[in-house]
This record gives C-alpha cells, sequence and structure tokens, in this order.
C-alpha cells in the first residue's frame, strides 16, 4: 500500500523552521546567511570581517529586504566596533556597508544613530582622509530623518560640514549642504548663528553655478537666508564679488522655493540698512523679477516682493513731503520700464523659438516626402 509522505515541519539542522513555500524559502535562507555574517564579524580576523562587511554592502544595496534583515544587534554592533579600527580599509568597509544599510529606510537610520555611529562620523568627518567625505554622506543620510537631527545637531558636526563646504570635493560640498538643510530645522527658533559666515562664499558659488529651479538651489538658498538674519551674514553676502547678482538670477530663474528664500535674503538686508544695501540692490536689476513674483511667486514671495519694492523706490527727503497714495505708487520709471522691456524681450524669444520650431517642422516634413 503507498502511503503519501508527510509534510516535515520538524527543525532543520540550523534550528530555523523548515519551509513550506519559496517566500518562505528565501526568508529562510536569509535569517541563515545573517547568522552567517554575525558568526564572521564576531570571529573573524581583520581581512575576513573586512570581506564580510563588503558583502554585506553588496547585499543590502540592491535590496530593501536585505536592509531591514541584517539591520539586527549582531550586525550593526560589529560594524559599529569597526569604526573605530585603526585599519583604515576596516573603517571604510565599515562605514560604507552601515550607510548602503541606512539607504531608503528610516527604522534602519535610527538604530544606527542609537547604535552610537554619530560620535564616531564626527571624528571621521575631522580627519585629513577620504573618509571624512564618506562620513558626510552618511551624515546626510542619517540627518533626513527627523527622529535623529536633534542628535546629530548636537554632536558638533555643523562646523565641520562647513569645512567640508569650503574645502571639499564637489559632490562633498553637495552633500555637506544637503546635510546642513537637514539640520536646519533644529535652529527655526532664532538661532541663525548654527551657520558660520564662512560658509557664505561657497553657498553662493555653488548657487551661481547650479540651475536655480533645482531642488540644490532651493536648499543653499535656504542656508543663505538663515546666514542674513544676522549682521555679520548679510555683511559677507554683500561683500562677495558678484553674491546679489546670483541671488537676484535665483529670483528670476528659480522655483517657488528657491525665489521665495532669494527674495527674503534681499529683503532682509535692505530692512537692516536701507541706505547701505538700497543701491547695491537696485543695480543688479531685481525690479522685473519682483514684480514677476508679485503675480507669480508663494504668498510669502508676494508679500516680500511688495515689501522689498517700496524700499527699493526712490525716496528723496523731497518726496517725504507728497500724500502716502502718491507715495505709495511712485516705483521709478527706470523700474517700469525695465519691466516693460522684459516682457517685450520674453515676447520676442518665445516668437523666435516658435518660428524655429515651424521651420525645423516643415523641413523635416518635406524631408519624409522627398
Amino acid at each position: 500500500m503507498c502511503q503519501n509522505p508527510s509534510p516535515s515541519f520538524g527543525p532543520n539542522p540550523n534550528g530555523l523552521p523548515s519551509p513550506s513555500n519559496p517566500k518562505e524559502d528565501r526568508e529562510l535562507k536569509r535569517q541563515v546567511q545573517v547568522k552567517e555574517f554575525a558568526l564572521v564579524l564576531a570571529n573573524g580576523d581583520v581581512a575576513v570581517r573586512v570581506q564580510a562587511a563588503r558583502d554585506i554592502r553588496k547585499i543590502v544595496r540592491g535590496s530593501p529586504r536585505g536592509r531591514s534583515a541584517f539591520a539586527v544587534p549582531a550586525i550593526i554592533q560589529p560594524l559599529v566596533a569597526m569604526l573605530q579600527s585603526a585599519d583604515h580599509v576596516s573603517r571604510e568597509s565599515a562605514l560604507l556597508a552601515l550607510l548602503n544599510m541606512a539607504v531608503r529606510n528610516e527604522r534602519n537610520k535610527e538604530k544606527l544613530v542609537s547604535s552610537g555611529t554619530v560620535p564616531l562620523l564626527v571624528e571621521m568627518l575631522g580627519s585629513d582622509n577620504t573618509l571624512k567625505e564618506m562620513a558626510t554622506a552618511a551624515i546626510l543620510t542619517l540627518s533626513a530623518s527627523k527622529s535623529n537631527k536633534s542628535t546629530i545637531a548636537a554632536s558638533g558636526a555643523m562646523p565641520l560640514l562647513v569645512n567640508i563646504l569650503i574645502s571639499g570635493s564637489i559632490q562633498g560640498r553637495v552633500d555637506a549642504v544637503t546635510a546642513l538643510y537637514n539640520l536646519s530645522d533644529c535652529y527655526e527658533n532664532g538661532d541663525n548663528l548654527f551657520l558660520s559666515t564662512e560658509a557664505v562664499i561657497p553657498l553662493l558659488t555653488l548657487l551661481k553655478d547650479s540651475k536655480k529651479y533645482s531642488k540644490f538651489a532651493g536648499k543653499t538658498t535656504a542656508l543663505l537666508a538663515i546666514l542674513s538674519e544676522s549682521e555679520e551674514g548679510r555683511c559677507a553676502i554683500s561683500e562677495v564679488q558678484g553674491g546679489i547678482l546670483t541671488i537676484v538670477e535665483t529670483i528670476e530663474e528659480g522655483s517657488l522655493l528657491s525665489t521665495e528664500h532669494a527674495v527674503s535674503i534681499l529683503l532682509s538686508l535692505c530692512r537692516s540698512n536701507r541706505e547701505k544695501y538700497r543701491e547695491l540692490i537696485l543695480n543688479e536689476g531685481p525690479i522685473p523679477g519682483l514684480l514677476l513674483l508679485t503675480v507669480e511667486g508663494t504668498k510669502k514671495a508676494c508679500n516680500y516682493s511688495h515689501a522689498l519694492l517700496k524700499l527699493l523706490r526712490y525716496d528723496s527727503q523731497s518726496k517725504k513731503a507728497e500724500s502716502k497714495d502718491t507715495e505709495a505708487i511712485d516705483y521709478s520709471n527706470k523700474a517700469e520700464e525695465t519691466a516693460k522691456i522684459l516682457l517685450q524681450d520674453m515676447v520676442r524669444r518665445n516668437m523666435e523659438e516658435n518660428i524655429k520650431k515651424l521651420q525645423l517642422s516643415a523641413a523635416t516634413s518635406s524631408q519624409t516626402h522627398s
């Protein structure tokens, strides 16, 4: 008599339940893999631990499930311990493994911070080797989690991120801007000195070279707006060659966010000392962009633009005797003329572009039918 074999639910040699479907099989293999790596990290020599960290990095980099599975104390703690190694390769491999574990996983970001990574990353930020830019990328990633911001902000990372902003590679400087922007949430209550005025020149340089409508420009102008809240910051912004022009260009070409921050910077300058900053701002031709913002900007940008336009208009001693109604609409003729010229130029350019498109379309159609 033939009997069907009964399915086995007993323990397998690894001490884990036997799988009953392919999904459970994959989960079982992953659990076994995690245990094996944990043993290697705990007991292996330096070379073996380095290879294990590299292998973990490869696994978690392309697997969301892998990132979750490997974020256990038995893996995280040995990798964090490797960050303290005197061996550069050990620190680098562990840092890359932890960084990839944290990407696009909020829980893992929190786990890494609670495991003591931040002080070690701050130490790396102050080093003189390539690890400082990797540490910058790690701080950027961890600071994206709201629950981590206060811990990182209190760690002393900010001045070191500014140093990266000043002297790092292009990628290091970009990462430093994003990390500082993430941490700026912790300083909304009037503490505008968290960012050194030494950051002004590199921020304006990066803004000048970036696309003004990009998210990066929005972050850069947000940091410059914070700096403009102090007199030291305002002086630094006005003293940079082409600095005010770059901000005016952002008003003209930026996204809703970057234009809002840019006009707030100029308003902060002009409100603090109209006599000092009014001519400096007017010399860069901001009126057309400001007029456009009063119509197309965010509510804040619109209000800022109206306030700035009032501060920028001509206001001699003799004019002060005129009625308030006349004074309220007394924008300079030059400003109105400039705005008209700008609009006419925009119309002309659009017409030229449309004519070119029609000519190109006609030429393509002619070639197709020939």
